[in-house]
């Protein structure tokens, strides 16, 4: 069952999504279009172990979807906005000074 969650909830899930590089560059590919895992993984130069346990933070964070075709899986974003919204964040401008850290760039986890 699918529930409606407030803006700051969206903004969080959107937030812990992209903590990790391998997320940020699975969503990026999922903007492209829709794929199956087997070529997620290829493309992404990782196994299908990891990209299993990264798609399922990023469901569970309702940002993308697993679609049935056949015997197969395929996974695309939620939102087709989500690609807008990820576009956008790629072109923002950002001030980072050279010897500041976020501070939480070594936490890991997921939603």
């Amino acid at each position: 069952m699918l529930t409606l969650v407030s803006e700051i909830e969206v903004l969080a899930r959107f937030g812990r999504a992209l903590a990790d590089p391998i997320r940020c560059r699975l969503l990026l590919a999922l903007c492209d279009a829709p794929a199956h895992p087997s070529d997620l993984a290829e493309r992404l130069g990782v196994s299908r172990t990891r990209l299993s346990n990264h798609l399922a933070c990023l469901r569970d964070c309702g940002l993308v979807v697993a679609v049935p075709v056949g015997r197969m899986t395929r996974y695309e974003l939620a939102d087709p906005r989500l690609a807008h919204a990820l576009s956008d964040l790629r072109q923002a401008v950002v001030a980072v000074e050279h010897d500041r850290h976020c501070a939480d760039a070594d936490t890991k986890g997921c939603c």
